[in-house]
């Protein structure tokens, strides 16, 4: 992958509000961008944040409001393509969120991807104690199958890991289904998964394929976000991340997931072209 050979040119404030101004403006243009590793560096984890935290000031700046957070990287087999050993995570703003049915004008979207998760909404924060998994499935209200449209500012996907969490985690849209269902009334871990497009089942995967159980992944975001500074608050919701591969998407497209014991949920994608 490609990056600067001059290390005197890699990191600092100067580069890092390059590199969120460089992402804001490939997400505002809808043109897609060179890598930012090439302005903070590779794994440089702190710093992608740093640059995810003015994207994300810049969307809230122009009227965006957070109303919740995403997993990304909760399997094994893309961490260890990334080259780290740990997730990461992104803000979800409100205009990034549909209903179930709805048609997302594909425009929006420059290399969407598509995912089936189990969205959580939380009923009590996750700001203090332990933040484990007990504690996670006591704060949860209820789950509900979601559609993650991945998406990257960075031209190609030619993303390692600073760009991805620099990059919102890659994030770019998220459909949630209308059945709600407690943890009383169903087992994020055992759950399965197929992913149709028009029709075509495309992806499979299971509750266990996201960091071993979907509760993980969300035990793994709390302590994260509050160490970040920024904990998880009821209400909020929660994209707890993949259960089985991603798929791309294309104009005109119709996805469906089914998750066993939750449901289903479908988005449907307007004829056009991703730029």
């Amino acid at each position: 992958m490609t990056q600067t050979t001059d290390p005197t040119a890699v990191g600092g404030p100067e580069a890092e509000a390059a590199a969120a101004q460089r992402l804001l403006t490939a997400l505002t243009s809808r043109r897609a961008c060179a890598p930012v590793r090439e302005l903070i560096g590779p794994s440089d984890l702190a710093a992608a944040y740093r640059v995810q935290e003015q994207l994300i000031a810049g969307r809230r700046a122009d009227g965006a409001t957070v109303v919740g957070r995403k997993i990304g990287l909760t399997s094994q087999a893309v961490q260890e393509q990334m080259g780290v050993d740990q997730p990461d995570f992104g803000v979800l703003l409100d205009d990034m969120a549909y209903g179930d049915g709805e048609v997302v004008p594909v425009d929006r979207l420059l290399q969407p991807k598509a995912e089936a998760e189990i969205a959580f909404v939380l009923k009590s924060d996750l700001a203090d104690g332990d933040l484990d998994v007990e504690q996670v499935r006591a704060a949860v209200d209820y789950g509900v199958p979601a559609i993650e449209v991945c998406d990257s500012r960075i031209d190609g996907w030619d993303i390692a890991f600073a760009d991805t969490v620099a990059d919102n985690a890659s994030s770019g849209v998220y459909v949630l289904g209308t059945t709600r269902k407690s943890l009383d009334e169903f087992s994020p871990v055992d759950t399965g998964m197929r992913m149709l497009i028009n029709g075509e089942e495309v992806s499979t995967g299971d509750g266990a394929a996201c960091l071993g159980d979907p509760l993980n992944a969300v035990a793994w975001l709390a302590r994260a976000a509050r160490d970040f500074g920024e904990p998880l608050r009821a209400g909020q919701v929660i994209l707890s991340g993949a259960l089985g591969p991603m798929r791309p998407l294309a104009a005109g497209d119709e996805v469906t997931v089914e998750i066993s014991g939750l449901g289903s949920v479908t988005a449907r994608f307007s004829e056009g072209s991703a730029q």
